[in-house]
């Protein structure tokens, strides 16, 4: 087949003068360098953007503080979710739009960007549209006591925090930027969204239908240019409230350093890893096969929940990676453009360079590439699907964050060796089990140290369940009712009477 032909409104959009927004409206920039946006599929570039600096950040934030404690402030908590619910629905008006802009700026398969960015998206808003109107504080009794019939009654409330900083990774450009919004507004806070400069150009357009939802200006806005030179202009701005940051372990620990700096600003990190999958040995060679490309292979495994290191029992893994590979070989690389595409690109070119110097480092280990391990031919930054054989538990594939199509597969002797191993990491984000013995699984859960723990899937993710990290994969939790309390402030109040 084919690619699918772009709709009009998006071909306008991409030929449009692309900056920022900025209290309800598009900005152009004050400084004049520009960045480009380029198609991971074809290495052209589609767009140029404004390259934001210190006048555009102070407009931003200045803009979401006026609207904190004006605009925003004055609109009830039920009408806030009605804001988020309309934008919900223009989600989906504009589906394909925004779903043909996020596979050209990040290599995502059409399918994905559909289904995951913008279904899941609009899933994810109607979930906090309900928490509007439901965050609350308690009643308290208290024992003072009374000298002259006086009487005390105390009570709590949330209080929004402020204006809150998101800065978005490119994997997932309008879900997690989604998650960081909607939070922020259903819990009275106003938002800065710093997307990454690799997929800068769908935040811009969600920011116009979230002011068409009827999101008053100021409330959400959008700044585009490089991470390392605003990141720290936000963070270090006197309205930041707190900053929400989906990325790697390195950048997250330099940004919740710098808030630190800034007077404790709020953080919440969400940092990736090193995550796990295990197969117990009554689980059928078929089904850790189908379990294996779940985990590790979707959107060519840029997921932050993703597995990148697979236990298998010593008895079963030569027939799972000749089935494996097969299965990966089979799979049809192409233009994410292209319905029946199975495996696109790798987001950007510098994650590109970076995988395929992985590659590098597995064969100085002496680690059998058991299938993939190059580049593809032609124009893109295309990477083979990829299974690797570990020597054992400290090879350099079993130990860093490779987040592209790459599995690490090691054979364990016994399970209290496999669950050492899976704990032997300063990571610990998610990790899935896969056994038809309930009972046995059950006991392996309060042993496994991951913010999330999969029985028998991975990478599913609902807005009810809070999601986080623990060890160096980060702090906080996003979505479930976990995510008032990192949103607002506890203040306790004492009335005597």
């Amino acid at each position: 087949m084919t690619d699918i032909t772009l709709l009009p409104q998006v071909t306008a959009f991409l030929d449009r003068q692309q900056g920022h927004y900025i209290h309800g409206q598009p900005v152009a920039g004050a400084g004049v360098e520009r960045f480009a946006v380029v198609n991971p599929a074809t290495g052209l570039t589609i767009a140029q953007v404004n390259e934001g600096g210190q006048v555009e950040v102070d407009a931003a934030m200045q803009a979401a503080f006026g609207a904190f404690h004006g605009s925003w402030a004055q609109v009830s908590p039920l009408e806030r979710g009605n804001c988020l619910t309309r934008l919900a629905d223009l989600l989906q008006t504009h589906r394909e739009e925004l779903a043909q802009l996020e596979s050209l700026c990040s290599g995502k398969t059409i399918q994905l960007s559909r289904g995951l960015e913008i279904d899941m998206a609009s899933q994810f808003l109607r979930y906090f549209a309900g928490w509007s109107s439901k965050i609350s504080g308690e009643t308290l009794n208290v024992s003072l006591p009374s000298f002259q019939g006086e009487q005390y009654t105390a009570f709590t409330r949330r209080e929004p925090l402020g204006v809150v900083v998101g800065i978005i990774p490119w994997n997932f450009s309008i879900m997690i930027a989604i998650w960081k919004l909607a939070a922020a507004l259903t819990c009275g806070c106003t938002v800065v969204l710093k997307p990454s400069e690799y997929t800068p150009l769908t935040m811009l357009r969600v920011a116009e239908l979230a002011t068409q939802a009827g999101i008053p200006a100021g409330a959400l806005n959008v700044i585009n240019g490089s991470g390392a030179r605003l990141g720290p202009m936000l963070i270090a701005h006197p309205r930041c409230a707190k900053v929400t940051f989906t990325g790697s372990v390195p950048t997250g620990i330099a940004v919740g350093k710098a808030a630190m700096e800034q007077g404790i600003v709020r953080t919440t990190l969400e940092l990736g890893g090193k995550n796990a999958a295990a197969f117990l040995a009554d689980v059928s060679v078929d089904k850790m096969v189908d379990g294996i490309i779940e985990a590790g292979y979707l959107n060519q495994g840029q997921i932050c929940a993703a597995a990148e290191r697979f236990y298998l029992p010593a008895s079963h893994i030569d027939e799972v990676l000749a089935k494996l590979t097969q299965r990966l070989e089979a799979m049809k690389v192409g233009s994410p453009l292209d319905e029946t595409t199975e495996v696109g690109p790798l987001a950007n070119e510098a994650h590109y360079r970076k995988v395929l110097a992985l590659f590098d480092k597995a064969r100085a280990d002496g680690s059998q590439i058991v299938c993939g391990g190059q580049a593809l031919a032609g124009p893109g930054f295309f990477v083979a699907p990829t299974a690797i054989r570990a020597n054992g538990p400290h090879d350099a594939l079993m130990r860093e964050e490779t987040f592209g199509p790459v599995g690490t597969f090691l054979a364990y002797e016994d399970e209290e060796q496999m669950i050492a191993m899976i704990n032997d990491s300063p990571y610990g984000l998610a990790a899935s089990l896969w056994t038809n013995d309930l009972s046995k699984a059950m006991r392996m859960i309060p042993r496994i140290e991951v913010g999330t723990l999969w029985i028998n899937m991975h990478t599913f993710l609902d807005p009810a369940l809070p999601f986080g990290g623990v060890k160096s994969s980060g702090m906080g939790r996003e979505f479930g009712s976990a995510f008032i309390e990192h949103y607002t402030e506890l203040k306790s109040v004492m009335v005597r009477y």
